[in-house]
């Protein structure tokens, strides 16, 4: 026979036997039986899967305390602190309040625009010098912002200031 032949011939049993089921018990359940889980109801010796068998109840905080984890109040569910190795990061520190300028800039930068579109939503009648105004607010809040926005290292960094590629 030829190679073609084996490998066709293999196929083909593979193809008959698809459908058929296995008589191996070991196929209904595809672990050691040393791995089964069994739920522990009693921390006596004649639950199933307890004591002396040597079994791993479900739902046991610490081993034979005997308390169910459904008969736990949430307090005594809560994971402490050092249970866990997730970083907690500190809560973070308040926002700073800004001062009169910063607050006037941001008004006029968003007031501005919203004035003319709520004007122009609402048909309200636009004078040349309430148009002028409130984009000479925008474009003022605007370069206030920016000059003050210092883009330079703070004043007491010192004199070295890092590495400077």
């Amino acid at each position: 026979m030829t190679p073609q032949s084996d490998e066709d011939e293999v196929w083909r049993q593979i193809v008959a036997s698809f459908n058929e089921t296995a008589e191996d018990a070991s196929a209904e359940q595809p672990w050691p039986d040393r791995e089964n889980v069994t739920e522990e109801t009693d921390a006596g010796d004649d639950a199933p899967g307890g004591g002396a068998s040597g079994g791993v109840a479900l739902g046991d905080d610490a081993p034979g305390d005997g308390v169910r984890d459904d008969d736990r109040t949430a307090e005594e569910q809560a994971p402490t602190p050092g249970d866990d190795d997730h970083y907690i990061p500190p809560p973070p520190p308040p926002l700073p309040h800004g001062d009169t300028l910063s607050r006037l800039s941001w008004l006029a930068l968003f007031g501005g625009p919203a004035y003319l579109l709520l004007a122009a939503l609402l048909e309200w009648p636009m004078d040349g010098w309430i148009v002028f105004a409130a984009v000479s607010a925008f474009i003022a809040g605007f370069v206030i912002l920016v000059v003050r926005m210092g883009d330079g290292p703070p004043a007491d960094s010192g004199w070295d200031d890092g590495a400077v590629v």
